[in-house]
């Protein structure tokens, strides 16, 4: 005799929170999911293996995997970039970056007391203002300071 099980399907998607699509009924025990009425009845049928849920398809990512080991390949050098440097990198970005690098650099120095707080902070706003180009300049303006002050005394 076959059994509709349609309304058992719903009361086992609602118990679980999944769709009807992945609600598997074992067709020997139709008896068995016919009689259960509770969703406590229906949780034991689960437990028990009668009514199995199937594993949630996701997204395949084999195409895009291959898609991304083909970029790969390809090679960035020189004669493979398009646009100017500012297009790839930006100009914010590039800052940020130097300005960080050069605040560190004045943060060891200052700890390392090769310059004093107010030396520190004069070289601090020229780096925020971009006076500086790079950690060569810092180490050049670094130790001109310490001439200065050795000129001085």
């Amino acid at each position: 005799m076959v059994v509709n099980l349609r309304t058992k399907k719903r009361l086992v998607s609602r118990v679980v929170g999944v769709g009807l699509d992945r609600i598997k009924f074992d067709p020997e025990r139709s008896d068995d999911i016919a009689d259960a009425i509770t969703r406590a009845n229906i949780r034991g049928l689960i437990t028990a293996g009668v009514i199995t849920i199937k594993a949630a398809k996701g997204t395949s990512r084999g195409r895009s995997k291959f898609k991304k080991a083909q970029k790969k390949k390809r090679g960035t050098t020189t004669g493979s970039k398009k646009g100017r440097k500012g297009a790839r990198v930006g100009k914010k970005e590039v800052y940020v970056k130097k300005v960080r690098s050069l605040r560190y650099r004045l943060r060891v120095a200052k700890d390392r007391k090769e310059i004093t707080n107010p030396e520190f902070w004069t070289l601090y706003r020229k780096v925020s203002g971009n006076t500086v180009r790079n950690i060569a300049h810092l180490r050049g303006l670094i130790e001109e300071i310490k001439e200065h002050r050795k000129s001085r005394t």
